[in-house]
């Protein structure tokens, strides 16, 4: 019988290796930690957003420079798949009113949980606090509770992770096993960034911030965003947080659905002796927080203060360390995989989810193509060892 191993049970690996179990191919897993899939477990503490529901050419422009590599793998498992794949595993899904995709029960665990038990039924093996440390010759090496071992196979899927949520198991450590030529350096995507703060920010911390529009450049994100202690975090500034990261600056609309002649008419109402706050809270109807904003970047306030809640400038440190980070840009280049996702220059090993270097924003596109390159990478393994 012929033989695979899959290096990480994350939703890739699981994704390969039940692929290659149902191809009747024997099916060893390794996963470093003492269980599955754990940051698809935390992903699904806030909600599992397993895909989103729009067509798949522009699903796929969402991956950018990593579409034409990515666009194979997202055409044959995209956001129609995907949900068909949940059902079949008994969680029904339902669409959001953006378009997210999420199972009926809102979590990862009962979908896990039925996923492998479909693995174990179909005969894979899940060898859990198995670290893979390398390769010795062409055999794996891993660092197991029972001391080193080495195993064979007639192909291999490695799916190991990213770089960031290390606790979680995605530390990038795989990244000495490969030469510095075929990988692309670690960067954080989807994360927050630092803010030099001022102290009478404080009181403002854990604040959720609405009804606002954050702008890089041409980029554009309506979603709201948290202060905390050392800057901001949340899916407003997820959606924008590459051209961020590349230095782009960060302007808040604190109006976005008033035009700024609309507001300097509603701030042109008489003030009398009303302090400036209150002026703010009844013309514009501006809570503490966004006050607090305005006075912290936008001081000595100027003649224009219409143009400026219009375009309040931000300015950021930098971002959060790459550990904090919801994913990763960076890993192993596509010029060192073909089109099956096969090394090059490791034939029978093939790589993928977020080990390859994409990145993607958050709202389904990082879960779907995880399991969309794990589903290639795994009929490429089943197609190489069918062929011998």
């Amino acid at each position: 019988m012929t033989t695979a191993l899959v290096v990480g049970a994350g939703p890739a690996g699981l994704m390969a290796a039940d692929v290659l179990a149902s191809a009747g191919v024997e099916v060893t897993i390794a996963e470093a930690k003492p269980s599955p899939a754990r940051k698809f477990l935390m992903a699904g503490k806030s909600g599992l957003n397993l895909t989103k529901n729009e067509p798949k050419d522009i699903f796929v422009r969402h991956f950018n420079e990593a579409a034409p590599s990515l666009q194979s793998a997202l055409h044959a498992f995209g956001p129609n798949e995907v949900a068909e794949w949940a059902k079949g595993l008994g969680q029904d899904v339902f669409t959001g009113s953006t378009g997210r995709v999420f199972p009926k029960t809102m979590k990862a665990s009962p979908l896990l949980r039925a996923w492998l038990a479909r693995l174990e039924a179909l005969g894979a093996t899940l060898n859990r606090r198995w670290r893979w440390t390398g390769w010795d010759g062409d055999a794996f090496r891993f660092e197991t509770p029972q001391g080193m071992k080495t195993i064979q196979a007639d192909a291999a899927v490695l799916a190991c992770g990213g770089a960031s949520w290390a606790r979680l198991g995605s530390d990038g450590m795989w990244a000495g096993s490969f030469p510095a030529s075929d990988l692309s350096r670690f960067r954080p995507a989807n994360m927050g960034f630092d803010v030099n703060w001022s102290n009478h920010m404080s009181r403002h911390f854990g604040q959720p911030v609405k009804g606002i529009a954050l702008r890089a450049g041409s980029h554009v994100s309506r979603g709201e965003i948290v202060l905390t202690q050392h800057g901001i975090e949340g899916g407003g500034v997820y959606a924008i947080s590459r051209p961020l990261r590349d230095g782009v600056t960060l302007t808040l609309d604190l109006m976005p659905d008033v035009s700024a002649e609309a507001v300097r008419a509603r701030l042109s109402k008489p003030r009398g002796k009303t302090s400036l706050s209150n002026h703010l809270r009844k013309t514009l109807r501006f809570d503490p927080v966004r006050q607090a904003l305005l006075m912290e970047f936008a001081r000595p306030l100027p003649k224009d203060l219409a143009a400026v809640i219009k375009a309040l400038p931000v300015p950021l440190v930098g971002p959060r360390p790459m550990d904090e980070a919801i994913s990763t840009a960076g890993g192993l280049k596509f010029d060192a995989l073909d089109d099956t996702f096969m090394l090059k220059n490791r034939p029978g090993v093939f790589a993928t989810g977020e080990m390859l270097d994409w990145e993607a924003p958050t709202g389904g596109y990082l879960i779907t193509a995880c399991l969309a390159t794990g589903q290639w990478a795994g009929r490429g393994a089943a197609s190489w060892v069918a062929a011998r």
